[in-house]
């Protein structure tokens, strides 16, 4: 499980966006996104580095929450 704070998520569709390329890179993730928070939840095989990769890939500047 990794946790991601993504300041420049604002909408429905950037959540849309970040899931695609999640389950890009893994079609069985789970993903949970709060717009008000700017908080992601990713429950994934592949590697958090490669997550943050493609998130960032997408446009958007994610950052691991501790």
């Amino acid at each position: 499980m990794i946790e991601l704070s993504i300041k420049d998520m604002t909408c429905g569709g950037c959540v849309a966006s970040i899931t695609r390329v999640v389950k890009g890179l893994d079609a069985g993730a789970t993903v949970e996104a709060s717009v008000g928070t700017k908080h992601v939840r990713i429950d994934s095989s592949a590697s958090n580095d490669a997550v943050i990769a493609a998130i960032a890939g997408a446009g958007y500047h994610p950052e691991a929450v501790a």
